[in-house]
């Protein structure tokens, strides 16, 4: 069923031909081409492009539950937020006496504050495989949490986009604390190494960059056999009718847990690849503006397509870069203006002005 439905599905075919050919084309103009030619791909463009790949599958993960269920999150940025700070303290675990203070055990932010000894919720993440689990993990049980006491109570539309923006921006407010333990208002940085792998070296920015299109074609294919599935045509009924879904007998609730759950989890991987690239994790991740970036990259791309909230996210944080580098004062307006625009024009978004879109 999965295969039939990438054969069928010209746009996944697009997205997946181009991660698998940047992946080989991009550490070569990175790696063995030499920096004096035109063909010479810059180490920080290579960061940049493996940042959008995390946005990107961002944008797939919030595809699923709102283009597919009907579900418009407004608080998946705190699941990307929460893998990327998971990923964050594995990161400051290894820098050990390397810190400015020389502290194997506390990282540097802890000694500031006269911390004298380091909290049990950061036990753990000295091991790569640990940080992994809870990379999934907290985001997932986050989910699972606030999806059972929202879906049980049958909150829908407005009022549970409301609630999950309200989640994230409580998080936001409490990542702030210093008390927590995260680095407060400067959050986790300074990272020196992965898997014993300098994150300045050449080589393991593009290995990165390689996991994140990895992770977002798996993403991809992982959405995609779930909505080509009979769980993905329940999905859509619910979307399109929850009332008569209900009335059949299924359970709504479970449904809508299952892959808000999973969505969340998906999320949170994309956080995780998101960190060691940019080199900072902080509280800004958590502020439901973001959250709301990821909507409008999802409708710019075309909801209920996959790849197109992919390439909205793609083209979108491209033009960002560009504007908030040379207009910077316009790039909010012009954010705004898009997402009005692409309402009232294309409501089908990029995947319905090219007509490769994948009847639901």
């Amino acid at each position: 069923m999965l295969l039939e439905a990438l054969r069928t599905d010209r746009g996944g075919q697009v997205l997946l031909a181009v991660l698998a050919v940047a992946v080989v084309v991009v550490p070569v103009l990175n790696l063995a081409v030499p920096p004096d030619s035109p063909l010479y791909l810059s180490t920080y463009t290579v960061t940049l492009l493996g940042k959008y790949l995390t946005y990107a599958l961002l944008a797939v993960a919030v595809d699923l539950v709102w283009g597919y269920l009907g579900i418009l999150s407004l608080g998946h940025g705190a699941f990307f937020a929460l893998g990327g700070y998971a990923m964050g303290m594995y990161l400051m675990r290894q820098i050990g006496e390397r810190g400015v203070y020389g502290n194997a055990d506390l990282p540097d932010f802890m000694v500031f504050l006269n911390w004298q000894e380091l909290p049990w919720f950061w036990h753990g993440f000295d091991q790569l495989w640990f940080a992994l689990l809870m990379v999934g993990l907290v985001p997932g049980l986050l989910a699972f949490v606030f999806g059972y006491l929202a879906f049980r109570s049958r909150v829908t539309g407005v009022y549970l986009s409301i609630i999950t923006q309200a989640l994230t921006y409580a998080l936001m407010l409490a990542f702030y604390r210093n008390e927590m333990g995260f680095g407060g208002n400067n959050g986790l940085t300074d990272f020196k190494d992965l898997m014993g792998f300098s994150l300045q070296d050449d080589r393991t920015r593009v290995a990165l960059f390689v996991l994140s299109a990895v992770a977002l074609a798996g993403g991809y294919v992982a959405c995609r056999g779930i909505v080509a599935s009979r769980l993905g045509r329940l999905m859509i009924a619910i979307r399109d009718a929850e009332g008569r879904a209900r009335f059949l007998g299924y359970r709504v609730e479970h449904v809508k847990l299952a892959v808000f759950t999973f969505s969340a989890v998906l999320a949170g991987i994309a956080g995780a690849l998101y960190v060691p690239q940019v080199g900072i994790i902080n509280p800004n991740e958590f502020s439901p503006l973001n959250s709301i970036e990821i909507v409008i990259w999802v409708a710019v791309g075309g909801r209920a397509t996959l790849y197109g909230a992919a390439a909205g996210a793609l083209l979108v944080n491209y033009a960002k870069t560009y504007f908030t580098g040379a207009l910077p004062e316009v790039w909010l307006f012009a954010l705004g203006g898009l997402f009005v625009l692409v309402t009232l024009l294309l409501p089908r978004g990029i995947a319905g002005l090219l007509r490769i879109r994948r009847p639901a």
